[in-house]
């Protein structure tokens, strides 16, 4: 896994909507809103860049967390939020790495997704 600080200095990007891994470099927007709860008030989009340290998946609800570590914070994003705008990732030195680190991630993934379906609806037949 990469550290930030030894991001490349000229990275390639390419896109990864819907399939983000931890040790990925990304970068995404966020909306930014201001205001009250009640009456928000959209203030612009936020340009974020960070370093997937980890991601998980609620088995209770089959929701996609990551934390991200930013220059300034360590930050949490809900999947459906940073893959909302698009998100771009620079691409591994060793891309096979990343291939091992996403199959154990969809492995996970439809693991969280079944055991929810049960819990739910019963057994599969």
């Amino acid at each position: 896994m990469q550290n930030y600080s030894e991001i490349d200095l000229n990275p390639r990007w390419i896109d990864a909507t819907g399939d983000v891994v931890a040790g990925d470099t990304v970068r995404f927007k966020r909306a930014i809103f201001g205001g009250s709860h009640r009456r928000p008030v959209f203030l612009g989009h936020e340009d974020i860049e960070g370093v997937v340290l980890r991601d998980s998946y609620g088995l209770r609800t089959g929701q996609h967390t990551f934390t991200l570590r930013t220059p300034d914070r360590d930050l949490k994003i809900m999947g459906r939020n940073l893959y909302r705008n698009g998100v771009s990732r620079q691409i591994w030195h060793d891309e096979s790495a990343r291939r091992l680190a996403a199959d154990e991630k969809h492995r996970r993934g439809d693991f969280a997704r079944n055991e929810r379906a049960e819990k739910m609806f019963g057994p599969a037949r």
